[in-house]
């Protein structure tokens, strides 16, 4: 009977003493844990560029800002503002055709997620070699002098030669449109897509006006000439 109750007095006590060790061994683990500095977070970076050349300082659109090292960038807009993700340490080039290129590391003890910055920039000034311009005294003697100007026959030739239908016609149909041709038809486009926006465009096959088209280039015979070429 005694030996009974010494097991059962020692048990929980047994107990309480694997419940204490069990903490005193947890601790250190979660003391290193709460201890373990934490990853960098990435920086929003924005900011305005502006002409510190002169008095004003007036916004400079369109310029790169590139991270070195890397293929992320942006660039500004009209007023100058941009905006980018960022980390600490990075370094960030600031360039514009006519500006000099300035460079800023972001400093790597920000506390803040964001950061923002006024990056002045100066113009970067090129000399270029004098040039004397000597005009005519006036168109008649531009055109005078021009005429008189000596051209070689095989010059005159290949410029006749250039300029027959048959070399233009086919040039035409090679040559791309630059951008001023390119920006004019999608601005005709927009505007007939706006001219019907709503509703229904006509089709061709009730507009008499195209009827009377058809019918003269199908006497005049344009679609069998087309054919034999």
């Amino acid at each position: 009977m005694k030996s009974f109750l010494k097991y059962t007095l020692l048990l929980p006590l047994l107990a309480v003493s694997f419940v204490l060790v069990g903490q005193t061994t947890e601790k250190p683990a979660d003391a290193a844990k709460a201890e373990a500095p934490a990853e960098d977070e990435p920086i929003q970076f924005s900011g305005l560029c502006l002409d510190g050349s002169g008095e004003e300082l007036e916004p400079i659109p369109f310029v790169t800002i590139a991270v070195d090292g890397s293929s992320r960038g942006t660039y500004t807009d009209w007023k100058g503002f941009f905006s980018i993700v960022v980390e600490k340490g990075e370094k960030i080039v600031f360039s514009a055709i006519g500006y000099e290129t300035v460079e800023f590391i972001i400093p790597d003890t920000l506390t803040d997620p964001r950061y923002s910055l006024v990056q002045l920039m100066t113009m970067d000034e090129y000399n270029l070699p004098e040039t004397v311009v000597f005009p005519w005294p006036s168109r008649e003697h531009f055109k005078l002098e021009f005429l008189a100007m000596e051209v070689g026959s095989d010059v005159e030739s290949n410029a006749e030669k250039n300029l027959t239908k048959e070399s233009m016609a086919r040039l035409v149909k090679v040559l791309p449109a630059d951008g001023n041709e390119g920006a004019d038809f999608y601005l005709r486009q927009e505007a007939k897509s706006y001219y019907h926006q709503g509703q229904l465009a006509p089709m061709n096959i009730f507009n008499p006006v195209a009827w009377r088209d058809f019918i003269r280039a199908w006497k005049k015979g344009d679609f069998k000439k087309n054919k034999d070429k």
